[in-house]
């Protein structure tokens, strides 16, 4: 065991290390606390700023959202409603853009925000950048078909090419859209059948819930019957359409009786259009074939297909050679073919006592 004579010098020695490492980190903190300092509040005033503008853009674009919303019911019900796309409609298209606004404010604020806090911190950012980058191209390549539709979708949203409620054709499928979102669409078909359609997919879009659309119907009747007497039926049957409801608000334009369409050697084809309320257009042709064929039953115009004309149910004069038979050459029995059907005549049998020859 040391002696404390031996001991004393080393714990003098130890007291003077720990003293001057308290020194030299004292003085290291009073000659770097003004800088921490200024960092942690710049990087603390970044924090700040940051969230206080992701906050105020956020609940910008959710007030801008909910004024469309109630503009959009405010329409619903009236005339113009009709022209105009309907709530739900309006309500999805615009929560899908307000949700796509909102992440990329939200992305754009607080990625700027961390690269300043980065920078304030003194950390080389070309590194980081240069590795995002990479990563951002690697993910863009393997994942090319999810920014493809999720791209799609945005466009077609902003563009408002369709919405809840429209009948479209989206050439991989068609039916009504009961959900539009940003990746994928979803149709349902004229059998009931739910269609998941990718927005990347849809290479081209016929809506026929938009504008106006065009209800044709085509009548063939005989073509002895006087065409006047046809378009003055028709006309009226079109004139009492206009006036009923729910016609009159369905028909966007007069009942047009174009003509004939086609004229053949026993019928021709009488051509009658209007234009419609979008998607109406059926309802509108059923209608009108239905009246149509009642004034034209009422009006003793025959149409192709119906009860025959009295006078064509009277039969034809039977042909009195036509029960004759033809010739035949076996009527004759000395024609060759006569003979040649006849029987062979069997040779006599010998008498008894009689040999024939050898």
């Amino acid at each position: 065991m040391p002696s404390p004579a031996i001991l004393l010098p080393q714990a003098a020695s130890t007291t003077d290390d720990a003293a001057e490492s308290v020194t030299n980190a004292a003085s290291f903190v009073e000659e770097n606390w003004a800088t921490w300092l200024s960092v942690g509040l710049r990087i603390l005033l970044i924090i700040v700023i940051a969230v206080a503008l992701r906050s105020v853009v956020r609940k910008a674009l959710t007030k801008l959202i909910s004024r469309m919303n109630s503009g959009a019911e405010a329409v619903e019900g009236t005339a113009l409603g009709g022209l105009l796309v309907n709530a739900e409609r309006r309500r999805q298209r615009s929560e899908a853009i307000g949700s796509v606004l909102r992440s990329v404010s939200s992305f754009v604020i607080l990625g700027t925000a961390a690269l300043m806090v980065l920078a304030a911190l003194k950390i080389d950012l070309g590194p980081l950048l240069a590795s995002a980058g990479v990563a951002g191209v690697a993910i863009g390549f393997g994942a090319r078909n999810l920014v493809t539709d999720f791209l799609s979708g945005v466009f077609m949203i902003m563009e408002d090419q369709y919405g809840v409620g429209d009948q479209i054709d989206a050439g991989v499928a068609s039916g009504e859209v009961i959900e539009v979102g940003l990746r994928v669409t979803k149709l349902r078909g004229d059998n009931g059948e739910i269609w998941y359609v990718r927005n990347g997919e849809i290479k081209r879009i016929g809506n026929l819930s938009q504008g106006w659309a065009t209800a044709g119907v085509a009548v063939q009747v005989k073509p002895t019957e006087n065409l006047a007497h046809i378009r003055e039926v028709v006309q009226g049957v079109a004139d009492t359409l206009a006036k009923e409801t729910p016609w009159d608000e369905r028909l966007w334009g007069p009942v047009e009786v174009l003509g004939l369409d086609e004229v053949l050697l026993a019928s021709m084809t009488v051509k009658v259009s209007a234009k419609t309320m979008p998607g109406q257009q059926f309802a509108v042709e059923r209608e009108l074939r239905w009246r149509i064929k009642e004034a034209f039953d009422a009006a003793g115009i025959r149409i192709i297909g119906g009860a025959p004309d009295p006078g064509e149910e009277e039969a034809a004069p039977a042909d009195a050679a036509a029960a004759v038979a033809a010739p035949s050459a076996l009527a004759n029995p000395a024609s060759p073919q006569s003979l040649a059907t006849a029987p062979i005549p069997q040779a006599p049998a010998p008498a008894a006592g009689v040999r024939l020859p050898k």
